[in-house]
């Protein structure tokens, strides 16, 4: 049985294991684990309520996680819930455990003042876009990355 968990300060294995299960399964591991931030960084980010961490776990192993992000805004008294990264394990994809991350967010969406949630899928991967297409509503926009200034402008 799966079972989802909120990642809290203090919980270096647990955490440490939820990066290492985000970048085998984006194929990016030096970027989750190659300098992973330090206990009181870490423990300042799962403090914050702003900042949602879920872990899936079976039998105390990760097997899918969920990072997300409470954008309050300012145009009304609401919150917005942006999943920044979600992962599943390949051997348990298919199976509800992405699923079963998003809907613990969206029960839990009234605890955030949250009205809704938005997560992003790269054009072409299917699975990803064929279970949002079936949670929501599909918007296409345009996502752009812009580099920050160095002191000099």
């Amino acid at each position: 049985m799966v079972e989802i968990v909120d990642i809290g300060p203090g919980e270096a294995d647990l955490y440490e294991a939820w990066l290492r299960l985000f970048g085998t399964e984006f194929n990016e591991l030096q970027t989750y684990t190659g300098a992973m931030p330090p206990a009181d960084y870490r423990d300042r980010l799962l403090a914050n309520p702003d900042f949602i961490a879920l872990a899936a776990l079976e039998g105390g192993e990760v097997i899918g996680g969920l990072a997300a992000y409470v954008m309050r805004k300012f145009e009304q008294a609401r919150s917005e819930i942006y999943i920044y990264d979600l992962a599943v394990a390949q051997a348990r994809r298919r199976q509800g455990v992405a699923t079963a991350l998003i809907n613990h967010v969206r029960r839990r969406a009234p605890e955030w003042g949250a009205w809704v949630l938005m997560i992003q899928a790269d054009h072409g991967d299917a699975a990803p876009v064929a279970l949002y297409t079936k949670l929501g509503r599909r918007e296409d926009v345009l996502h752009f990355d812009i580099a920050p200034l160095d002191a000099d402008g």
